[in-house]
């Protein structure tokens, strides 16, 4: 069926559908079913707490014009559920899914069988509550999620506080939070309701800041503690410019269950829209194939499909934003993979400018290393990529290859081996695997954190035993890219990466021992065979045309505001500006949405402890004498070895302030404790 012929003819939806949890608490779901339904069909499940009544897509009727009941249902304590919503990934998020996976496959439009499916939030919560087995949950197609949120999430990277996204998130955590329900879905009682929320409103970093190790807070959310509890059939997909990119090859290579993996050139999207960078692919009609196959047991050929498709990009000048990568698909057998061997590159063996006449480089890195790194989860703006890394190169300490005399394909995971010398309890270490061209020009390729206090183990803190010679394996996010010959492949290794990385307050002095590291890269074999691969365009549904005519409108600020870079000679400070633009939306049933997003973070290049960061966020919804406005701001920093964080929030209700907190707080450093 053609894009043109999904249409809403073929849809029936049903709108604010309450299913009521054992504890009493009622979740409010949207459903679309086949128009004509001549039998129970499969459900398709996806549970977000973006509110489904202004930021559902169209793969939902989509699917139901291709035979299924297809429904997307508000979290708990979001859009127009009830209950409270208190964290990211909870316990009883996930089994809030489990329960409605029962009920739908009880509805009398279900035939029994059910399958998530999301992505980002909804595609963490499809593999948690996989990872829960309920009988009917048969498959679940997961898109830019993470096996392990604390090894690999907005919150920590390598062990180390993710710098100013945490502030950022636990900002956008207080105002997505704080939304309302809609009144003309919910009714009188959506006032109430609101204020219950915002009555209820907590900064969340504040609990991710007290659980700076693996602990058991993690472990509800973290699929990796048990593969094999998961026993649905799984369709893993991400993009190379996506920071959960590696879930995919995690769970090709754990999961028992059926597992197939595609992975391609794009940011934290779906791949069959038309963002930044593409080729984008019909992804609607692989997930088809996906739910015929495990919810209606037709022999759609899922199975011979090869356990991974990855784009393998090909080398191109740095930028902030690509259109599209140029590259190809190659497809794997299994993975790992057979095809993949590893390739050591010895860093004795390797060009470095800073290690000639010494046998330990010191890593004396600026703290304002990093301010090139582009945004920890890009989407698809013009600044959210990794510029030229030249200027970042000449930060770190850079080990080159000589000039390749044939290409390397690099596939999988590369890591570096360190042999460190510390003279102090603390510190980060930074990789960054790059391309670099006959021209100069440093292409990042990908990279990895580690902070030192974390080598024994993500769950405890040991420090540096000052004059200790310590070796540990830094790894870094996976990768699919051919590096031409005449080319160099760089190591650039660095202390600092502000704002992505938090600093400790008083780093360790850092040397390297070149004679005991090596650059270790999965390379794929150049004459290894593979399957042509071959994706149909993008579908998509065909959206209605608002009653007043108005469709989705972006404003974006002016040009060159989106990542700003300022410097300050005389205080040697350096500030990154951000700003999303205003984004304002009409909807089908008339809901105006609006907006905002800024923020800043600046540190001296000489103190680590000046870091500090701050953000805001705006959101602003209208119907005809309903007008409701969040906005919400925060700030952190460091004094006297404690984050500290400090969040401001206000709610209006037609002009009239109904709802006013602030929240400060100071949370210890790890980073002086010994377990």
């Amino acid at each position: 069926m053609s894009a043109l012929q999904t249409t809403a003819a073929e849809v029936e939806m049903r709108d604010h559908v309450l299913i009521a949890l054992s504890d009493g608490v009622r979740l409010s779901a949207r459903i679309w079913l086949p128009k004509v339904v001549g039998q129970p069909v499969p459900a398709l499940l996806e549970v977000s707490p973006y509110r489904k009544g202004d930021a559902t897509n169209a793969r939902h009727p989509w699917y139901a014009a291709h035979g299924y009941a297809s429904v997307r249902v508000d979290l708990r304590g979001t859009g127009d559920s009830e209950g409270l919503m208190s964290d990211v990934y909870t316990a009883q998020q996930i089994a809030d899914g489990v329960e409605v996976v029962n009920w739908l496959a009880k509805q009398p439009w279900c035939n029994g069988r059910v399958g998530m499916f999301g992505l980002s939030f909804a595609g963490f919560i499809a593999l948690q509550v996989a990872a829960r087995a309920p009988e009917p949950l048969k498959a679940i197609v997961t898109a830019g999620s993470s096996v392990d949120p604390y090894r690999n999430d907005q919150r920590f990277l390598g062990g180390a506080v993710a710098g100013g996204n945490v502030m950022d998130w636990g900002t956008y955590s207080l105002a997505t939070t704080a939304r309302p329900p809609d009144p003309t879905r919910v009714g009188a009682a959506w006032k109430d309701q609101w204020l219950q929320r915002l009555h209820a409103l907590e900064p969340w970093s504040s609990t991710w800041l007290r659980h700076q190790t693996r602990d058991d807070y993690w472990k509800p959310g973290s699929v990796c503690e048990d593969y094999g509890a998961i026993k649905a059939a799984v369709l893993a997909v991400c993009g190379l410019a996506d920071l959960y990119r590696d879930a995919v090859f995690r769970l090709l290579e754990h999961l028992s269950s059926p597992v197939k993996g595609i992975v391609g050139p794009w940011s934290h999207q779906w791949p069959d829209m038309a963002h930044e960078p593409g080729p984008a692919i019909g992804l609607l009609q692989e997930t088809l194939r996906w739910w015929d196959r495990y919810l209606k047991d037709s022999p759609t050929g899922v199975e011979e499909d090869p356990a991974l498709r990855v784009y393998i990009q090909d080398a191109v000048p740095p930028a902030t934003h690509y259109a599209t990568r140029p590259g190809r698909w190659v497809t794997e057998p299994s993975w790992p993979s057979p095809n993949v061997t590893t390739r050591n590159f010895g860093l004795d063996d390797m060009f470095c400018r800073d290690a000639i006449g010494v046998e330990l480089v010191p890593v004396d890195t600026p703290e304002h290393c990093g301010i090139d790194a582009g945004v920890v989860m890009p989407g698809h703006g013009p600044a959210d990529l990794p510029a030229d890394q030249r200027e970042e190169d000449g930060r770190s300490v850079c080990f080159d290859t000589a000039p390749l005399t044939q290409p390397v394909t690099v596939l999988g995971m590369p890591a570096a081996k360190l042999r460190v010398h510390a003279d102090g309890a603390a510190a980060n270490l930074i990789v960054r695997l790059c391309d670099v061209a006959p021209s100069g020009a440093s292409t990042l390729v990908t990279r990895g954190f580690l902070n030192l206090q974390r080598r024994e183990g993500m769950d405890r803190t040991v420090d540096l035993r000052p004059g200790s010679l310590v070796e540990m394996t830094v790894p870094m996010d996976a990768v699919g890219c051919e590096i031409p010959a005449g080319h160099r492949i760089r190591l650039a290794v660095s202390t600092a990466y502000w704002p992505l990385v938090w600093p400790h307050p008083v780093p360790a002095q850092v040397a390297l021992d070149p004679a005991g590291c090596a650059l270790v890269l999965p390379v794929r074999k150049a004459d290894a065979p593979f399957k042509p691969v071959r994706f149909e365009p993008p579908e998509h549904f065909e959206r209605p045309v608002p009653a007043n005519g108005l469709a989705v409108v972006v404003h974006p600020t002016e040009q060159g505001t989106l990542r700003l870079v300022d410097y300050n000679p005389e205080t040697m400070e350096w500030r990154l500006r951000f700003d999303d633009g205003r984004q304002s939306s009409a909807l089908p049933d008339g809901l105006r949405h609006e907006q905002l997003h800024q923020g800043t973070c600046s540190i001296r290049s000489d103190d680590p402890a000046s870091a500090r960061c701050g953000s805001e966020y705006y959101f602003r919804y209208q119907r005809s004498g309903w007008d409701v406005e969040i906005s919400a701001t925060g700030t952190m920093q460091v004094e006297d070895d404690n984050f500290v964080t400090e969040y401001e929030f206000a709610a209006k209700l037609n002009g009239e302030q109904v709802h006013q907190r602030r929240w400060y707080d100071r949370i210890p450093r790890s980073s002086r404790r010994n377990t």
